[in-house]
Parts: C-alpha cells; structure tokens; sequence
C-alpha cells in the first residue's frame, strides 16, 4: 500500500481577529479538503486560537496577556473568529505574586447587552503605605471581603451595561482594574489590580450579521 502523505490533502486558511484587535491576519490554520459529506468548514468550525495580545495589538507591553479566539464562521479561504477568553500569562502572574502581602481575588458571572454570559476574575494585592516602616502589608478579613464585595460590584456595573466589544476594549487598557484600586483606596491601598481573567461560559445563537459587525467587510480581499 502507497504512503500517501496526509498534508497533499489540507488546505491553509487564514485566521481573521475581530475589529477590536488592530491586526487583523494573525495566523493560519490547517485543514483536510471538503471530501463527501465531510466539509473543510466544518471542521474549523469550534477552533479555539490562543493568540498574545502583542501579536493581535503589535504592542509588545501587553504581552502577558492571551487572547482565546475561536473559529465561528469560514468565508471562502478566511476562518472568522470571535473573542472566546482572556488569561495572563504565568510568569506574570508568578512575578505579581509576593510574601509580606495579601493577595485577594473575586470572581464574578455577568451577562453582557448582547447575550454573552462570562465569568470574570479579579486579582489584586496589598500595598505599603509611603511611610510605612512595617514591612508586612496585610488587610483584615472585614477588609477583604469589603475590597471583594467592591471587586464583584465594579465588575457586573462594568459589564453589563456593555456589548462584548466594548468590555474587550476595557480588558486591554485595564479600565476596571483601576477603577476598583481607585474605589478600594479608602478600605486598604492596593497595587496589581487586574482583570486576569474572562471565560465565555454561554454565548448567543450563531448570527451571521453580529459576526460581520464585529469583522467588518472581507468581500474584497477573496
């Protein structure tokens, strides 16, 4: 029996960001050819792209952060994707964390103007006063879990009062982050205080023309 080489049978697709990413290309995707009842498209369908943020903004600071992406329509040799996830990366998280200081974490599950349900999570950490001699930093439970309890409200205010692009748009210049450093100063000085991560736990029924809107128009380039 002759080895065929399974690659003569794949074919490259390019892999589009949404319109909140100032790159647009930002990789390819291999695939078997559409064969019988076995479409090429849909088996791009459900790819989920992990992608860093510097790659998606060319900003090379925000490099610790990683953008989930997945796969929700294929147009002719292009995959649109949508935005599925965010996560830092370890070393920075690892870098973040410190003895002599309380980290406090919240969580919380929103659902956004268009029907995305997320789950976000917070992370933040205690900070020395400017003429502190102590050299520990810690807060009291009460004050955690007031700093938590303004975590989580900051959080929901945030997101649903906006569409998934524009909570995005927050994600990447860390508007929520300062704003709770901001709202939590008055319970215990904080530093590091950062969205470190999203998931997309539900997202609405398929829609062509929400995806277009997000992805603007691709007819030229086929």
């Amino acid at each position: 029996k002759k080895i065929v080489d399974p690659f003569t049978k794949k074919d490259w697709y390019s892999l589009k960001a949404p319109t909140m990413f100032s790159t647009r290309t930002f990789g390819q995707t291999l695939v078997t050819r559409s064969q019988g009842t076995k479409l090429a498209s849909d088996g791009l369908k459900g790819r989920i792209y992990e992608v860093s943020l510097a790659d998606l903004n060319q900003d090379e600071d925000q490099a610790y952060r990683k953008i989930k992406l997945k796969c929700d329509d294929v147009q002719g040799k292009n995959c649109l994707t949508q935005f599925h996830g965010m996560d830092f990366t370890t070393d920075k998280l690892r870098s973040l964390v410190r003895k002599w200081q309380t980290l406090i974490e919240a969580y919380v599950d929103v659902k956004t103007t268009d029907d995305y349900y997320l789950r976000i999570f917070c992370i933040a950490f205690t900070k020395k006063r400017a003429n502190q001699i102590k050299r520990t930093c810690y807060a009291q439970s009460a004050q955690i879990r007031q700093i938590r309890a303004k975590m989580v409200e900051i959080m929901k205010q945030h997101a649903s009062t906006c569409d998934l692009k524009e909570l995005v748009n927050k994600f990447v210049p860390e508007v929520i982050g300062k704003e709770i450093g901001k709202a939590c100063s008055g319970i215990f000085p904080l530093q590091n205080v950062a969205v470190r991560k999203c998931k997309v736990l539900k997202a609405p029924r398929f829609d062509v023309a929400k995806l277009m809107e997000v992805h603007g128009d691709y007819s030229e380039e086929v």
